[in-house]
């Protein structure tokens, strides 16, 4: 519950800077005008981001003919959380991750690495497939999208007034000290506030995946398998494509210090000790 407030007032903090900053920079026409060129570009996102990153990853379909214990979890743990059957993928890559896509939960896949079904056992992989249903049932990609949508919309603004000049709500020119301020300072405050959407949809798809399994430490066991193994196995289709490290259950490109402020994950340290927390409490009963 805490991550859904945390959520809903991120997203209301970046439609505040969005009107903000396009009525300081842009005026109201230069405001719609980047809403709309940024919602063009994420609707194209929203409705086929699921084939382009399947592709992108090679993921093979698999069955319950091709793949009958992978393809059974899933199917269990789908009927459990509510959710309808989603498309299930196996992708050829050595590194351990795992991730979920999809418009709705009506058009949902889950893939998997290869590599995560070596080194997990079955109750840890349990839990990962449980942790990406969670993602398919709070309609992560639809959340991710708006904030990006309005991240992308941000940028534009200060990509406008940078070649154009920015331009009060009357349209006057804006003060060009506050203008170039706000043309370097808005952009970061957004991809601030979109990483930290971000990190509060994991938390939130742990507890929820915790719920679905029944069985947090498994999925806290996962997560450190997932940080040690990971660490010296690159996932080469995420390096050839870093957009889409954001959608795996671990990010494989994410690092520490002040680049966590950046990071579309939480520390893993952090999301094992909230899963360990659940199972002392038994709140995922």
């Amino acid at each position: 519950m805490f991550n859904m407030m945390k959520t809903a007032i991120l997203m209301a903090a970046i439609t505040g800077l969005f009107m903000a900053i396009g009525s300081l920079l842009g005026g109201q026409q230069g405001m719609m005008l980047a809403l709309i060129v940024a919602l063009g570009m994420n609707f194209f996102s929203y409705w086929f981001s699921d084939k382009l990153v399947l592709k992108m990853y090679n993921a093979q379909e698999v069955d319950e003919t091709t793949a009958p214990q992978f393809y059974g979890m899933v199917r269990e743990l789908a009927h459990k959380a509510g959710l309808p059957m989603p498309k299930v993928y196996l992708i050829h890559e050595d590194a351990p991750n795992a991730f979920a896509t999809g418009r709705n939960p009506h058009n949902a896949a889950v893939a998997a690495t290869t590599g995560i079904m070596r080194v997990l056992n079955e109750r840890e992989l349990r839990g990962v497939m449980a942790h990406e249903l969670a993602h398919v049932k709070h309609r992560d990609i639809l959340i991710s999208t708006i904030s990006a949508t309005m991240a992308g919309a941000i940028s534009m603004l200060a990509n406008f007034a940078m070649f154009f000049g920015g331009r009060d709500s009357e349209g006057r020119p804006a003060n060009p000290v506050v203008g170039l301020l706000v043309m370097i300072l808005a952009p970061l405050a957004a991809s601030l506030i979109q990483m930290a959407i971000s990190r509060a949809r994991e938390f939130e798809a742990d507890r929820g995946g915790a719920e679905i399994s029944g069985d947090p430490q498994a999925l806290a066991s996962a997560l450190q398998k997932i940080q040690r193994y990971a660490q010296g196995i690159p996932l080469e289709a995420a390096e050839r494509h870093p957009e889409t490290a954001q959608m795996m259950i671990m990010n494989p490109l994410s690092g520490g210090g002040l680049r966590g402020l950046f990071s579309t994950h939480p520390a893993t340290e952090e999301r094992v000790a909230r899963l360990m927390d659940m199972a002392r409490m038994g709140a995922y009963r």
